[in-house]
């Protein structure tokens, strides 16, 4: 069934709430009416804001252009993708085919290559003139240079040079277009496979396949001057182009040799002026025999330009050619000493193919420096790749732990010297995940298991312990899984790596990296009233705090889940000033780097997250967009925070979402729904929208449906019970309150909430329905299982993390037993609903089918959705479609009294896959 017919569906069947005249209820033709905000920016002098509009289903995206007093300068069907220049004068965007266009010749079968292709459009700022480019492969627009733009587009095929393009396009090489903005001036290069743009300075690096004109080769453009100079000119492959921040050097990779030879030996090239040297090819430069240029590596430069990163890569292991198919053995072969399951291996295996050292070059001197190596896997730069102090990285000798014990990883930490190449062990088994200082002076790590921030000072070459939590904990107060607490993290470090700001659960903390001076509290107040603050940068490139800058923190009240902005000035003694709060979320704060404009958006329930801006500190904002106007013709409904005591006595919380027009005096369906911990995203917006794993609030609320979504608080070993004493205390607590029908309950979970559903519904019949998406009914066969999409072993979620066994198989086997429903399904009198994917690499979908056909062995109604060849949800929108439509359908039965559709009464016979989907 197409997804037009899917979208056509109404359900036209009456339900048990009245419903005003004036509204329209929610059904799944929304999607496509519905629009999302993308790629919003605003430019750099403030005065222009741009986004697309992109539809929930399938509909033409919308490019929209305004001004910083909120006027309308350019609304654009089809465009997409808006980019400034950097002097704010032009906006760049591309417009896509018509989607009904590109679908009637899709079914027409017009071949690929002939159908219609994206365009480019630049539109002058000031005189509003648009110039359009067609049969765009792709343009790039300069970081911090103005006046000028290269895109790449697809000549016209005739019949002088269909097989010449032909031929260019197998190797993606299309002609290259360098322009002024204006126009005025342009310069066409042919088969071009790369292009490269300098941060700063004006140029343009580009490979040429070649014609008659221009021989194969790389060469620089340069837009000052208008010139173009060859500066290396031979057959062969290039990539990992470079520019240092200025433009003033070039890097890339060259492979020269056109053969088929198993192993290439790849080039190095450094480029300043006139031609690009070879500086490192092969094993060349005293490195290993065994060692290559990586092609893989991102070589980079240093900011001042003086250093070169680049890497080698270990000489690859290559098939011998001369054997015959039937000679060669595929066996593999798994070993108890691995570090690595067989599994992970194969996952890992091109990752693996692609591993880098670094390797350093001395512009200056000339002088190769090998950092990294087969011990020290990874080296962590510091000071934009200027200081000489160097974080090293080693986790290869735990692999097997994270089989068991989970993230993070294990690791050595090394300090390197960049000019010498040297390295010493700071601290070994380090649990956490250490970086450098901007600065570049101290290296910090947070140890899980110490539950501790570290810092080692590379001029005195300590380490020292800063934080002890005698004070406050720095660790996460509300962790609830047999492992150790993650931190709340590192907000920032101060100017010269004088302080380092570490946050708590609700403060911002001023701490010495050598331990000597008393930390500091910034926020004066976050612990005491329950205030957690957040730091909101706004200046991409800011690197470190400055003392006296201003500083723009979120808030986040506990009590009832508002949010606030405050405004703090870095300095002793400075108190955060409220500019801005209310039952609200705020959120896409984006500032003009050439002015004091910021855009944002605020949201809730019922806020749609429509774009603002203002420019006096939050005192008055204008509205900017106004995505889904079509929101208040319809039904939508009202949420609130909901308390209620646990059945072990904990008080807790939750979100109760009720129907519009809401009447204490009736009873209404209700249905459940939860994961974890959801009633922080309280003032989240929910439009409309498929989702692949969970109902949507507003669509449920729309027709009628109470919605209730309890926080979970686990007790380790006991998952299962701990989610029955939350969940089914809070539907209780509501059914007393008087406006739920007990007899019209459904619960409805995905992954982690489906185990717990499927749980559930062992120990109670409060349930009239559920629906269970890739549970886990059996914990002892899912124990021993694989996480495909990494190749990871499942012992290490039971064990530590989220299914919260506490230990292995053979330590709590009763533990293992009491919390998988697989033992209890003659427990169950409520029908199930159960979607599993046959590719989810989280879950094994063997998982589902065991919940599945346990349920038809015991003659329970239960049904059971794959969508073939999805992962752990389905992503495809017409699948995601479909399952919401299945969804509604299913618990509109139960809870609604809806007629049963054919798929619920009949099934859909595999002989009738994807011609009858039996919806009607």
């Amino acid at each position: 069934m197409n997804l037009k017919l899917i979208l056509g569906i109404f359900f036209l069947f009456p339900t048990l709430i009245s419903f005003s005249q004036e509204k329209k209820q929610l059904d799944h033709s929304a999607y496509k009416e519905w629009k999302r905000i993308e790629d919003h920016s605003i430019s750099r002098d403030g005065e222009f804001i741009s986004y697309y509009l992109k539809s929930n289903a399938e509909a033409n995206d919308i490019l929209m252009l305004h001004d910083q007093l909120g006027k309308t300068l350019l609304q654009y069907e089809r465009g997409t993708k808006p980019q400034f220049s950097f002097s704010s004068d032009y906006l760049f965007f591309t417009i896509n085919p018509d989607l009904d266009t590109l679908k009637t010749k899709r079914r027409e079968k017009v071949k690929k290559d002939k159908l219609p292709m994206d365009s480019l459009a630049i539109r002058n700022q000031k005189s509003g003139e648009i110039r359009k480019i067609s049969r765009l492969k792709s343009y790039k627009v300069p970081e911090k240079w103005n006046g000028w733009f290269a895109y790449q587009y697809l000549p016209e095929a005739d019949s002088t040079n269909k097989k010449q393009l032909k031929k260019l396009k197998k190797e993606k090489a299309f002609q290259l277009v360098i322009s002024s903005n204006s126009g005025a001036s342009s310069y066409e290069y042919p088969a071009v496979t790369e292009y490269v743009l300098s941060e700063k300075g004006g140029k343009i690096a580009f490979v040429t396949k070649g014609d008659s004109t221009y021989s194969e080769g790389v060469y620089v453009f340069d837009t000052n001057s208008e010139s173009l100079s060859p500066i290396f000119r031979a057959k062969g492959k290039y990539y990992s182009f470079s520019w240092d921040e200025a433009g003033s050097q070039l890097t890339f990779v060259s492979d020269l040799d056109t053969t088929k030879a198993p192993i290439h030996y790849p080039n190095l090239h450094y480029w300043k002026s006139d031609s690009a040297m070879i500086i490192a090819s092969g094993s060349e430069n005293g490195q290993s025999k065994d060692l290559l240029i990586s092609e893989h590596f991102d070589n980079h430069f240093s900011k001042d330009g003086k250093t070169l990163y680049f890497g080698y890569k270990e000489m690859p292991i290559v098939q011998d050619t001369s054997l015959l198919e039937e000679e060669i053995v595929n066996v593999e072969v798994w070993s108890y000493q691995d570090k690595k399951l067989h599994t992970q291996q194969k996952i890992d295996k091109e990752a693996d193919s692609k591993r880098s050292y670094t390797v350093s070059y001395d512009v200056g001197s000339s002088q190769f420096i090998q950092l990294g190596n087969a011990t020290i896997t990874e080296v962590i730069e510091s000071d934009e790749g200027n200081s000489s102090n160097l974080l090293g990285i080693n986790d290869q000798p735990y692999g097997e732990r994270i089989s068991w014990e989970g993230f993070p990883y294990y690791t050595d930490l090394y300090a390197i010297n960049k000019e010498t190449g040297s390295s010493t062990l700071i601290k070994s088994e380090v649990r956490g995940n250490a970086q450098m200082s901007p600065g570049g002076k101290y290296a910090y790590w947070y140890d899980v298991v110490d539950s501790a921030w570290f810092t080692y000072n590379f001029a005195t070459k300590k380490e020292t312990q800063i934080t002890n939590n005698s004070q406050v904990p720095f660790y996460n107060e509300r962790h609830d899984t047999p492992s150790h607490p993650y931190p709340y993290g590192v907000m920032s470090w101060t100017e010269n790596d004088n302080k380092v700001l570490i946050y708590d659960r609700w403060d911002i903390w001023q701490v010495d990296p050598n331990g000597e001076s008393k930390m500091t509290r910034i926020t004066p107040n976050g612990r005491e009233k329950e205030i957690k603050y957040r730091y909101i940068k706004l200046d991409e490139e800011e690197r470190f705090i400055k003392s006296g800058q201003k500083l723009l923190l979120g808030a986040l009240y506990e009590e009832d889940k508002s949010e606030a902005i405050f405004e703090l000035t870095f300095k002793k003694g400075a108190k955060p000033v409220k500019k801005k709060s209310g039952d609200v979320r705020f959120r896409n704060l984006k500032k003009a780097q050439e002015s004091n404009e910021i855009i944002y958006s605020k949201e809730n329930f019922n806020i749609f997250p429509d774009l603002l801006i203002t420019s006096n500190g939050f005192k008055k904002s204008t509205k900017i967009s106004n995505a889904n106007p079509q929101q208040k013709d319809y039904s939508w409904g009202s949420i609130e925070l909901y308390k209620w005591t646990s059945l072990d006595g904990q008080e807790l919380e939750g979100m109760l979402v009720k129907p519009e027009n809401f009447d204490p005096n009736k009873k209404y369906p209700l249905m459940v729904n939860f994961y974890e911990k959801s009633a922080d995203r309280l003032n989240n917006h929910r439009d409309p929208f498929p989702h692949r794993s969970t109902i949507n609030y507003s669509f449920y609320a729309s027709r009628g449906y109470v919605i209730f979504n309890p926080d979970v608080h686990y007790k380790d070993g006991y998952p299962g019970e701990s989610a029955y004493n939350c969940v089914i205390s809070g539907i209780n607590s509501l059914i007393e309150d008087g406006f739920v029908d007990k007899d019209r309950i459904g619960v409805q979970g995905h992954s982690w909430g489906g185990y717990q559903v499927a749980y559930l519904v062992t120990k109670t019949d409060i349930f009239k329905c559920a629906e269970s998406g890739a549970p886990v009914p059996n914990m002892i066969s899912a124990y021993g299982g694989i996480r495909w999409w990494t190749g990871l072993s499942r012992m290490f979620q039971y064990e530590h993390t989220q299914s919260r066994i506490g230990g292995t198989l053979w330590e709590y086997p009763q533990r293992f037993i009491e919390n998988s429903p697989i033992f209890y399904i003659d427990k169950i009198n409520t029908p199930v609903l159960i979607m599993h994917n046959d590719q989810d690499g989280h879950v094994p979908w063997y998982q589902g089918i065991e919940f599945f056909v346990a349920m038809r062995r015991l003659g329970k109604p239960s049904w059971f959705l794959n969508y073939q060849g999805e992962p752990h949800w389905p992503q495809k929108l017409q699948n995601r479609i479909d399952f919401n439509i299945r969804m509604q359908q299913y618990f509109d039965h139960y809870l609604m009294d809806a007629p049963m559709p054919k798929w619920m009464k009949e099934g859909v016979p595999a002989l009738k896959m994807g011609i009858d989907q039996g919806l009607e």
